[in-house]
């Protein structure tokens, strides 16, 4: 990120998937870090499975909540089907984070799914020019806390360890 330019994160799924809890977690990262942060989501047919989008746009001056079709940063999809669909929203060089890149079967429940795509993100975004320091594990942990009830803390905790190793793995192979 080049200053005053701001970073685009498009997460997308399906309804009941976590599309709004994770933008939520992000946005409150991304705020408590001193970021100017604009969210804004588009329900479609949520209520009944349907697709479900949340833009996060955060840097040093952001003036509007949506980002411009290819012009993501990060694309992070909870379900698999909903690459195609979002995948015009992600600029050319952009990082797509999808299902694959988690190991299901490590996570306590699939609900954690979309923590676990934060933990990715999260490391992604340390190599973040601008970020870089700035969105540490404690803050993410913070967000993941006030955002979720207390009963599943542990296990989104957890989650967000193992997309942090996920990417980890991933970004070493790269």
């Amino acid at each position: 990120m080049t200053a005053g330019r701001a970073i685009d994160v498009v997460v997308g799924g399906l309804g009941g998937q976590g599309v709004l809890k994770a933008s939520d977690i992000l946005a409150e990262v991304v705020f408590s870090a001193g970021f100017d942060v604009k969210k804004s989501e588009i329900h479609g047919m949520s209520q009944r499975g349907g697709s479900v989008t949340s833009d996060v746009r955060f840097g040093q001056e952001v003036l509007s909540p949506m980002v411009p079709e290819g012009e993501a940063d990060y694309l992070v999809v909870l379900a698999a089907d909903q690459i195609e669909p979002n995948r015009h929203l992600l600029r050319e060089g952009g990082t797509l984070l999808e299902p694959s890149l988690i190991d299901a079967a490590s996570l306590a429940s699939p609900r954690g799914l979309n923590v676990a795509l934060l933990g990715a993100l999260s490391v992604w975004l340390e190599k973040e020019e601008n970020v870089a320091g700035r969105l540490s594990v404690e803050a993410w942990e913070n967000a993941i806390r006030s955002n979720l009830a207390p009963k599943i803390h542990d296990q989104n905790l957890e989650a967000f360890a193992i997309g942090r190793r996920a990417a980890a793995e991933r970004t070493a192979q790269e």
